[in-house]
């Protein structure tokens, strides 16, 4: 049997790395939902891959795009803006593509959601659903409420923390922009941090949408070993060469670095705590690598990052 896909999101950071993964699987074929009529960067059209257009803010635009599918693979998210529009596209427009698959017979959803629904830590070595939601921004309390039509119609929402490499616009250019206001090479903080690879990522959505074992609910999807602050830091000072980068700091003194700028205070603060999720399923159960981490991988996606920053 050839397993035909859905993917939303897929022009975006993680969509575009399940769309890199699936095209090295022999037999699946892609349906890409876009907004637009034109190519989504590097997902061209082939004998594989078709585009369907389809806007989660006008859920009639999805009208029999998931007809003859297999499986949802649902990464697009509106990230930013304000309550509305975070409400209308994750919230709503989730639980209408869920309610369109339904209609159509798909037999699994998959969602891209963040460990962020969480809220502010510490979360040291949590295991999915061990304490409660309680999402701080507006993006956050949308993607939330669109993991509850995920797991209401029986689909898996994977939550990873820290998603790092290639198009990453958010983890490590706001790290480059906190030490830069610090002007610090280091962070001293033993709390602990989970991080993933964007390509394992993708991996590891396509995996859950083909596995022979069905995932359902949620998991946690990041590197099993967390990365502590201190050495985050000094992997990213190290591999970048930031030229503002002074000597390393204790947390005392970089609080009051920051004391007249809240949001970098916030940033720090959150880095001063353990954001540490545990889950071995994804990785046992799904039959995907979860790499070899933060220290080894990294180095691979320096270039594009000192490019970026540059």
């Amino acid at each position: 049997m050839t397993p035909r896909l859905l993917v939303t999101g897929a022009g975006g950071f993680i969509g575009s790395q399940v769309v890199t993964a699936a095209r090295t699987v022999p037999g699946v074929r892609l349906r890409l939902l876009a907004r637009r009529v034109a190519p989504l960067g590097d997902a061209v059209a082939d004998e594989r891959t078709e585009f369907v257009y389809g806007d989660l803010a006008d859920p009639a635009s999805l009208r029999g795009s998931c007809a003859g599918v297999d499986a949802v693979i649902h990464c697009a998210s509106l990230v930013g803006g304000d309550e509305e529009a975070a409400r209308t596209v994750n919230d709503l427009g989730t639980r209408a593509l869920v309610e369109e698959a339904g209609r159509s017979g798909v037999g699994r959803i998959v969602s891209l959601s963040t460990a962020a629904v969480y809220g502010r830590g510490p979360f040291t070595e949590l295991l999915p659903d061990r304490a409660p939601l309680a999402p701080v921004s507006a993006t956050s309390r949308s993607r939330a409420a669109a993991e509850r039509h995920v797991l209401d119609s029986g689909g898996a929402v994977l939550r990873p923390h820290l998603v790092y490499g290639e198009g990453d616009r958010w983890v490590v250019p706001g790290l480059a922009g906190l030490l830069r206001q610090l002007s610090a090479s280091g962070i001293r903080s033993g709390a602990r941090h989970s991080l993933i690879d964007v390509a394992t990522l993708g991996r590891a959505l396509l995996a859950a949408a083909l596995s022979p074992h069905e995932p359902k609910g949620v998991y946690h999807v990041n590197h099993p070993e967390p990365v502590t602050c201190s050495e985050l830091v000094s992997r990213v000072t190290g591999e970048l060469g930031l030229p503002w980068a002074g000597p390393g700091i204790g947390l005392g003194a970089a609080r009051a670095r920051l004391s007249t700028s809240p949001g970098a205070l916030h940033h720090l603060e959150m880095l001063a705590v353990d954001h540490w999720f545990a889950d071995d399923r994804p990785w046992s159960d799904l039959g995907c690598d979860p790499g070899a981490g933060f220290a080894a991988e990294f180095g691979r996606h320096a270039p594009w990052y000192r490019k970026l920053l540059s």
